[in-house]
């Protein structure tokens, strides 16, 4: 096998280029991975075309990427779960394993943990080989592709909203932003038994396929009254809402649309961090608000639920691009916004 692979750099916002770099060596605890997918996140757009998420500002060259499956090609010597061969989709973050929050199960609130491609960290999967601790390398079934292992990340988060939500058998929701991540939540709901859902979006062929997906659909760009609309539907509101589309506006809305003593459940961040909510109605409506950091404890079932046909994250997928094309599939994920659902990067053109 060669000594150097390629990686897709960030070099200054709205630029990657293809470079040679070392291919990792492993340490005893880890997995050398051949890359085969990756999904493009909302936070590699953003530091794609931005250079900055927040606070946090991209000072060295950068390699995106964070949801990703492959294959492993070797193991460390301390690793007995793993062969060489073994398809796996790679859970991103690896926490320190010694905190309070480690230790008590919560690894997602771990300070120290290392997270593909999350400031300041700047090593990510968009390149043809990576090195991960083998306990976070979750082995794919036969009946679950890799396009569909790369899809179990941005599965995971949705996975986690529900758990969080308390939501269940026989409940309504709605869903605030057809991308990706909304219409996982949407699945995922479905799949959890719940009796209504509505999806909430201003873009009609994302409306379109979370129609297709099972939802019913509102789109608030033609809708006078949301809250009417929704309260026509509802009753006195759904039991939750879930705001996944990281906006002001639609975060202020979940809070007038949820029934009394219903949830809301916060997945998507706003660009900077700030949000004006009516707390008064949260507090008079006895509204229960949740929120969501990543996941903790989600690949297996996601990955069960994908196997068994429960949960057809395939469909969620509108693009894929080769590595060589990395720069046009950003450029089409950042600035066709209304076109795409989830764009994704085939890092091995064998996979």
């Amino acid at each position: 096998m060669s000594t150097t692979m390629r990686a897709a750099v960030l070099t200054e916002p709205g630029v990657l280029e293809l470079q040679e770099r070392p291919i990792p060596e492993i340490a005893p605890d880890e997995a050398l991975v051949r890359v085969s997918y990756v999904g493009i996140c909302g936070s590699d757009m953003a530091l794609f075309q931005n250079g900055y998420i927040g606070e946090s500002v991209v000072t060295e060259p950068m390699v995106l990427g964070h949801e990703a499956s492959g294959v492993v090609v070797a193991v460390g010597s301390a690793v007995t779960d793993l062969s060489p061969g073994t398809r796996v989709a790679l859970e991103p973050g690896v926490p320190c394993g010694e905190c309070e929050f480690c230790r008590g199960g919560r690894y997602n609130l771990c300070p120290d943990v290392y997270f593909w491609a999350s400031l300041p960290v700047v090593e990510g999967t968009f390149q043809e080989y990576v090195r991960h601790r083998a306990s976070f390398c979750h082995p794919l079934p036969d009946s679950v592709g890799l396009l569909e292992g790369a899809m179990i990340e941005p599965l995971s988060v949705a996975f986690h909203a529900v758990d969080r939500s308390g939501v269940g058998l026989g409940a309504s929701a709605v869903v605030l932003g057809a991308g990706c991540i909304g219409l996982l939540t949407l699945l995922t709901l479905r799949a959890a038994g719940v009796r209504d859902v509505v999806v909430v979006d201003v873009v009609d062929n994302r409306l379109d396929l979370a129609r297709r997906l099972g939802a019913e659909v509102v789109n608030a760009s033609t809708t006078p009254d949301l809250f009417a609309e929704l309260t026509a539907r509802f009753g006195y509101g759904p039991d939750a809402v879930f705001e996944t589309a990281g906006n002001r506006v639609t975060m202020d809305q979940s809070i007038r649309i949820a029934k009394r003593g219903g949830s809301v459940t916060f997945v998507g961040y706003t660009k900077d961090g700030r949000a004006d909510l009516n707390v008064n109605l949260l507090i008079d409506k006895e509204l229960t608000l949740t929120t969501v950091f990543r996941y903790r404890n989600t690949y297996p079932k996601a990955i069960a639920a994908v196997a068994a046909g429960t949960i057809p994250v395939q469909d969620v997928v509108s693009a894929v691009y080769g590595l060589d094309d990395v720069q046009q599939g950003m450029d089409h994920a950042v600035h066709h916004k209304a076109e795409v659902t989830k764009c994704v990067i085939r890092i091995d053109p064998t996979a």
